[in-house]
């Protein structure tokens, strides 16, 4: 199936967009026809890649007019950002279960569920497309993976002050290596994302990497004395 490219440089020079939070232009939405919409475009987006992407392929995709198309979207970035929004857990808090280690191991679970739910091979699709596009990966961080860092921080203002860890913790340094060990099971050694991984994952790394530098972040702007950083 050709896949008409023509607009794949309509956004370009811009930044990403948020959705509207209005009703938008014209007629009230049709929230079945607008999901039908939202979904044509992550297709398309996990099958062409963003840059190839166009708001008229999606138009075609979904069997709508694109005046339908341009009355609720300005540009394929608005689109995209709020499919992803749809598709993801959306603002929320994080759990609070008192302690810092329950409430990481939470949040893991919780990670894992959406990666291996429903959605996952879709999340697994932008990820990669956003790989290969920057515009895309400037979308996904500014509107998706801000929210997970707005999470973390209210999860590590808490344990601080509960005095479990220092201030100064790093929760990107974590999500890194969430994220990292969680594909590398999924995708590299194909070991179950079960329990005991997320309890290995909490016990044996995290909360020893959180508790074995106080005071100090996780990106240690020197070496420790001693060390040759040019090793």
């Amino acid at each position: 199936m050709r896949v008409d490219s023509g607009e794949a440089s309509e956004t370009e020079g811009r930044k990403p967009i948020s959705p509207p939070s209005g009703a938008g232009r014209g007629r009230p939405r049709d929230d079945a026809r607008e999901r039908a919409i939202l979904d044509a475009a992550l297709e398309l987006l996990v099958e062409v890649g963003y840059e190839r992407m166009s708001m008229v392929a999606v138009a075609a995709r979904a069997r709508a007019s694109k005046a339908t198309i341009y009355r609720r979207w300005s540009c394929k970035d608005e689109m995209v950002v709020e499919a992803l929004r749809r598709h993801g857990p959306g603002d929320r808090v994080p759990a609070d279960t008192g302690c810092l280690r329950d409430d990481l191991a939470a949040e893991v679970h919780l990670m894992i569920d959406t990666i291996t739910g429903p959605d996952g091979a879709l999340l697994i699709g932008v990820l990669r497309a956003a790989s290969e596009s920057p515009r895309l990966a400037a979308v996904v961080q500014a509107n998706i993976l801000q929210n997970k860092a707005k999470i973390g921080r209210c999860m590590f203002a808490r344990a601080s002050q509960r005095g479990e860890i220092s201030v100064s913790a790093d929760f990107d340094v974590i999500m890194e290596i969430v994220m990292a060990m969680i594909f590398c099971r999924l995708l590299v050694t194909g070991e179950p994302l079960d329990d005991a991984f997320v309890d290995h994952m909490v016990d044996d790394v995290l909360m020893p990497l959180l508790a074995g530098r106080p005071g100090t972040t996780l990106r240690p702007e020197t070496p420790p004395s001693g060390v040759n950083s040019n090793a």
